[in-house]
Parts: C-alpha cells; sequence; structure tokens
C-alpha cells in the first residue's frame, strides 16, 4: 500500500523512525512530519504563515520530508501536494504517551489521522502507554499487521482506528479490545516560579490525570 507517515513528536523522533523501518519493506511509504515537536497543538492548521517543506535524511539515506507546520499541515499537503497518487491510508505515530479521554482532543497524533479521514483517507493513529522512553517493538510487530486487515476490509467513511499500545513486549499483549472513548481529563495546576528578570509571570502547566467517568459511553 501507499502509506502516509506522520506523527506530532517531530520527523527525528523515534517512535516516527521505528514505523518506518517497520513498514518500508512492505509497503511504499512516505515520511512528512512536523520540523519540531508539535505535541498538543491538537487540529491547528497555518494559514497565516507559508510552510517551509525541507527533505531530512537519517543515518545517511533519505528519509521524507520536515514540514514547518502542524501534525494536520503535514497530512494536508502530503495529500494534496507531495504525493502523486495520493496514499491509500495514513499512519500517525509512534507517539510517546497514550491518547485517550479529553486528551484525544489536543493530541496532534490523533488529529492528524482525523485530517486523513476529513479529506476521505482511512488512517490510524498509534501511541504508546508511556512517557518515558519506550521500547516500540510492541506497535511495530501489531501495525503491519493491522494494516493488512484494512487493505482487505477497509474502513468506513470518516472512520480514524486510535491505537493505543501497551508498554509491554510483544508476546504479553494479550489480545485487543475495541472499546470507545472516555472521559478522564488532566486536572491543570499552574507553577509559577522563576519568572523573568525583566516583569512579568511565567506559568508553567502541570497537573494529573482523573479518571472520572471513564467508562461512561
Amino acid at each position: 500500500m501507499r502509506i502516509l507517515l506522520t506523527n506530532d513528536d517531530g520527523i527525528y523522533a523515534k517512535g516516527i523512525e521505528a514505523l518506518y523501518l517497520a513498514l518500508a519493506a512492505e509497503h511504499e511509504v512516505t515520511v512528512v512530519a512536523p520540523e519540531t515537536e508539535q505535541s498538543a497543538v491538537g487540529h491547528a492548521i497555518t494559514f497565516l504563515d507559508p510552510l517551509r517543506v525541507k527533505s531530512v535524511r537519517r543515518n545517511g539515506h533519505f528519509f521524507g520530508y520536515a514540514l514547518s507546520g502542524t501534525p494536520a499541515d503535514c497530512v494536508k499537503i502530503a495529500i494534496t501536494e507531495l504525493m502523486k497518487p495520493p496514499p491509500q491510508v495514513v499512519v500517525s505515530g509512534i507517539n510517546l504517551g497514550a491518547n485517550v479521554g479529553v486528551n484525544v482532543i489536543y493530541s496532534g497524533t490523533v488529529s492528524a489521522a482525523t485530517e486523513a479521514a476529513v479529506l476521505g483517507v482511512p488512517s490510524i493513529a498509534v501511541s504508546m502507554d508511556s512517557f518515558d522512553t519506550a521500547d516500540f517493538t510492541s506497535a511495530t510487530q501489531f501495525i503491519p499487521g493491522l494494516l493488512r486487515i484494512l487493505e482487505l476490509k477497509g474502513l468506513p467513511p470518516g472512520v480514524t482506528l486510535n491505537v493505543n499500545v501497551p508498554n509491554v513486549p510483544y508476546s504479553q499483549v494479550r489480545g485487543v479490545k475495541i472499546t470507545h472513548q472516555g472521559k478522564m481529563r488532566a486536572v491543570e495546576t499552574y507553577d509559577h516560579s522563576g519568572g523573568p528578570p525583566r516583569g512579568g509571570r511565567l506559568h508553567r502547566a502541570g497537573g494529573e490525570l482523573h479518571l472520572r467517568h471513564a467508562h461512561s459511553p
């Protein structure tokens, strides 16, 4: 299949490289990803400034295109300008940190996949349930099989799969569960310490995740 691979952690992230290596042997993979990290930008798009596209090499070889924009921008410009013919599926990830509950709204990873669905292309967002340095092996072993299913069965129009993979060895993954989006959300707090020397006040976001009504439909 012709696959567009993108993310929100940036084109130099380890997760997108791991997924590229897992998919490129079987598929025609084009990488278009943000030049810098774009975590939690949601479904933002750029229209006041021009977008810059540049080629990126990793490990001495051409890897893909870096875009000076958001994950949604990457999908838009890849489908309309960079990939001829357009992709048959868009895969966004592998993201560090699960995208569940209200976080799905903020996620650039999920928003890239959602933009693909808006443009009529089946899509998958892939995240690891870890904010530390993750072993991406479980995700890279699972996603190729999922793509083979999509190639045979397809997805209903406008549907995106948001896949969250546990940060455990693939042999310990007990199966697949299809579920609805929960309502887990972060309750924000702000650290006001360390203000700038010339006035003003810094507000550094923090907080904790609350599993309030996580199982409500």
